[in-house]
């Protein structure tokens, strides 16, 4: 019997995902958990591994195709009852699309809205089924594949002029390839495109499905979420005395480096808890108040910037955030996050002190409601009481949603922060919270 294989949710902020590379072509046998698809999303590269053992029938997508979270993908004629299989991450990102897939058909998406950068879910009035349009085919245009827009410019085909048969109405190789055997008249050859020019010595990048990725969600968040800032400077004297202090016997006993990181995400993690809108999202007509802390850190991977999400942070004392943290940075950056290591958070962390910024200003990891950075720890003169004094100092910064927080909330939040990690001394516990 067929079975439709769809894209898998990964989370609630992934809504597309691009079809990297097929591992398995049309009349290839499979065994269950074969890896059929590579997929490239913006948090992370995975593999869906089949869940049956059959025959691939048809793929309904092409390589280099945006795909909607929940829609179809791929047909698999089998014997079995499927069982659902969670997909698996891959070491690399995936390549650059190479060949397009065959045999794509049009299909409807069952009982799921689907929704996009692009578009959202409409009923059809005859099946009562969701079939997926997007703003730009409501309008009179549609998004192609770039397999598809290469072999219409190859033979001068007006696209506007195609029946499209694929998912939704869209227009797929196989529709061009017909339109150009019917021997019907293409367009007349359209004057050059004006783009901007690139002067000798300039070099152009291709953009990389992941990086595309990353672009529309940082696009979407910027244009959704009315971001407001905020800083403080928090005098980290103490902790960093006493991370020296500690560091070399600490790192001996736990084979852990102790940085600054797990100390912050301790404070965060503890101030959230008394300040719960910041770890909270907007959902319309009500805001969703988080019931765990999960906290995201941003990690630069050799794709783009990566955030693996440490969950219930709340409950973990230093030592094993330090253990933590330190585990899901190797991962991001050799390849090797799943996807539970990426889902589900609620609140994203930022280092950018590490690079030598002193201030920034992130963008809010979408659908989030803050975001918070720390900046380079630097010594400075400083008032102390009625004199000066030279101390490490640390910009600590906040972007949040001002559509749930105001400024006193935000500034109750940053403060508890700079509270929490002015506090740390001699007397700080590694291994029962600060």
């Amino acid at each position: 019997m067929p079975l439709i294989i769809d894209l898998p949710h990964v989370g609630e902020s992934v809504v597309e995902g691009i079809i990297g590379k097929w591992l398995k072509q049309p009349g290839e046998a499979v065994r269950k958990y074969d890896p059929l698809v590579e997929v490239v999303t913006d948090k992370v590269t995975m593999e869906v591994p089949s869940p049956v053992a059959g025959v691939i029938a048809r793929l309904f997508v092409e390589e280099g195709e945006p795909v909607p979270m929940g829609a179809p993908i791929m047909e698999i004629d089998t014997d079995e009852t499927p069982e659902p299989v969670p997909p698996t991450p891959v070491e690399a990102a995936a390549p650059e699309p190479t060949r397009p897939a065959a045999s794509t058909t049009g299909h409807l998406v069952k009982d799921v809205k689907l929704v996009g950068p692009t578009g959202g879910g409409m009923v059809d009035n005859a099946s009562g089924l969701q079939v997926e349009r997007s703003d730009d085919s409501e309008r009179g245009r549609q998004r192609y594949s770039p397999a598809v827009r290469r072999l219409a410019q190859e033979h001068n085909v007006d696209l506007a002029r195609v029946t499209g048969t694929g998912m939704g109405g869209r227009v797929t190789r196989e529709d061009v390839e017909r339109f150009i055997e019917s021997g019907e008249s293409v367009r007349e050859a359209p004057p050059a495109e004006v783009s901007s020019p690139v002067p000798q010595g300039d070099t152009e990048l291709p953009v990389s499905p992941v990086r595309r990725l990353i672009a529309q969600h940082m696009v979407r968040s910027a244009t959704e979420i009315p971001h407001a800032w905020t800083m403080v400077e928090v005098d980290v004297t103490g902790l960093v005395r006493f991370r020296e202090s500690v560091r070399e016997t600490f790192e001996a006993r736990e084979g852990v480096s102790l940085t600054y990181l797990p100390f912050v995400i301790h404070a965060a993690a503890v101030a959230l808890k008394d300040n719960p809108k910041l770890n909270s999202s907007w959902a319309g007509d009500k805001i969703v108040l988080k019931s765990r802390i999960n906290l995201g850190i941003a990690v630069a991977a050799p794709e783009g910037l990566i955030v693996p999400v440490i969950r219930d942070a709340d409950r973990l004392d230093i030592t094993a955030l330090a253990r933590t943290s330190r585990d899901l940075t190797a991962k991001a950056r050799e390849g090797r996050l799943a996807l539970s290591d990426v889902q589900d958070g609620t609140f994203t962390l930022n280092n950018t002190g590490v690079l030598g910024s002193i201030a920034s200003q992130p963008i809010i990891n979408h659908p989030q409601a803050a975001i918070m950075t720390t900046e380079a720890v630097q010594k400075r003169a400083v008032v102390v009481g009625e004199g000066i004094a030279v101390r490490s100092m640390m910009n600590v910064c906040l972007s949040f949603d001002h559509r749930i927080i105001d400024g006193a909330e935000s500034g109750s939040f940053l403060q508890d922060v700079k509270r929490r990690l002015e506090s740390i001394g001699p007397d700080t516990s590694l291994t029962k919270g600060a």
